[in-house]
């Protein structure tokens, strides 16, 4: 069980506030978001990916104290694998998205063709 940042008191896992101290665990309004805290003097914007990329838009930057989009730069990420899709999958979905300007060239060539071979 977790416990609750301010009184370590072991609270449940679905807590939005420690039963005993009512310290806030979770977003207000979204409960399934975890809500990262500093700790002690420190800010949580010094070791974010997010600060440190220059795409947080947070108001409390560079001095957020809790922030429910905290992802640590200096933890080693999880890579996942990259989504390729086949070559075949791929031209299939051109056409479908394309359909209806392949009709409209192959009227176009239909047409060329009819007027060469009548002339």
């Amino acid at each position: 069980m977790p416990t609750c940042p301010r009184c370590h008191q072991a609270v449940d896992t679905q807590a939005i506030a420690c039963p005993y101290c009512r310290t806030t665990l979770k977003a207000h309004g979204h409960p399934g978001i975890p809500l990262y805290r500093a700790d002690g003097d420190d800010y949580l914007c010094q070791s974010c990916t997010y600060h440190a990329d220059d795409t947080c838009n947070f108001p409390q930057r560079p001095y957020a104290k809790e922030c429910t989009l905290y992802q640590n730069q200096f933890q080693a990420q999880a890579s996942t694998p990259t989504y390729r899709p086949r070559l075949s999958t791929s031209v299939k979905t051109w056409i479908k998205q394309n359909a209806v300007w392949i009709v409209l060239v192959g009227l176009v060539v239909v047409s060329v063709l009819i007027a060469l071979s009548s002339a």
